[in-house]
């Protein structure tokens, strides 16, 4: 698999398959002349009894909408007096587990609570905080934020201060704070300058000037950061990502590299960790996954679908490739 600045090179070099319809690009769908009763009573049946068919819970769960499972999940609730996720929880284990509790969770509560992970107990899972914050909108942060004050009695932002620190800290704070421009046009010429704004506070100085990385990189708006990436190729004959990997290190070098490749570093490494691979699979299912889709294959010459039945399997691999939608 390519390295992470291949990605990034690879993603400059080749065109942007994501469009200015985000939101519209997901392999989920709302499902037409959708009846959440009649869902939910096939549920329960695939669920009580001796065993529990799998099949169904994966093609009723993978097949409606984030806003149809919630209205389910409160169907189930009126007719059996029976919480679903709790009846899941009971009836399956492991990563199948895992993705369909994900499916069932209401996505600004999801979000969260792979957040209030990342952050509890000794150490913090940076990555998951980095994958997090570079690839939300402004409108899922405020939403993400909005539920862990009502869980948790304090702000997001005041919890992530005690977590993290440094240059780092600051860029995650600012994607945190959810206020990227998120127009879709591109400014050409504000592209070159903030290129040359930074290469002159990376190359061409003694010591490397983090504040103007971190204000580029965190605040201008996806389209515009790509045009950034290749006018910096043409001022400075290299990418940006090899000067990032030149002037810093650790958490934040990785933090400014996944806002610089978009949705590619999600991808990166999901083979070893399912949890990665639920989180984004679910978390862009109704986004932009086919566009996931398009850039996987563009970046490793095969498909996400392909990737996923070399890589999972059984209950849990079959949802995977139900969520995936098709091959490429």
């Amino acid at each position: 698999m390519a390295s992470l600045w291949d990605d990034l090179e690879s993603l400059v070099n080749t065109p942007s398959s994501f469009s200015a319809t985000s939101g519209e690009r997901g392999t989920i769908k709302a499902k037409a002349n959708f009846d959440a009763k009649a869902d939910a009573a096939a549920l329960r049946k695939a669920i009580k009894g001796l065993g529990t068919d799998e099949k169904v819970l994966i093609d009723i769960l993978t097949q409606r909408s984030s806003a149809q499972r919630q209205l389910i999940c409160k169907a189930y609730q009126e007719a059996y007096s029976k919480i679903l996720l709790n009846d899941l929880k009971g009836d399956t284990k492991g990563n199948f587990e895992h993705v369909l509790v994900a499916l069932i969770t209401p996505p600004a509560a999801y979000d969260c609570h792979e957040v209030t992970r990342a952050i509890k107990g000794a150490g913090t899972t940076e990555s998951i905080l980095i994958e997090i914050f570079a690839s939300r909108s402004n409108q899922q942060i405020k939403a993400l934020s909005d539920v862990y004050l009502q869980e948790n009695g304090k702000s997001l932002i005041q919890r992530l201060k005690t977590e993290v620190s440094g240059d780092f800290s600051k860029a995650l704070l600012l994607l945190a704070e959810g206020k990227r421009d998120e127009s879709t046009a591109v400014n050409t010429e504000k592209a070159k300058e903030d290129a040359k704004a930074l290469y002159n506070a990376g190359e061409k100085r003694l010591g490397t000037d983090e504040s103007k990385f971190i204000e580029i990189l965190c605040q201008r708006s996806i389209p515009q950061l790509r045009q950034t990436l290749i006018e910096y190729n043409n001022i400075s004959g290299k990418t940006l990502q090899k000067s990032i990997e030149n002037e810093m290190s650790g958490n934040l070098e990785k933090l400014l590299v996944a806002v610089g490749k978009l949705m590619c570093l999600l991808i990166n490494g999901m083979g070893t960790d399912e949890a990665t691979l639920t989180r984004i699979m679910v978390s862009r299912s109704e986004i932009d996954l086919l566009d996931i889709r398009t850039e996987f294959k563009n970046l490793y010459k095969s498909s996400l679908l392909s990737f996923i039945k070399s890589d999972v399997s059984g209950d849990y691999g079959d949802c995977m490739k139900s969520i995936c939608g098709g091959d490429d």
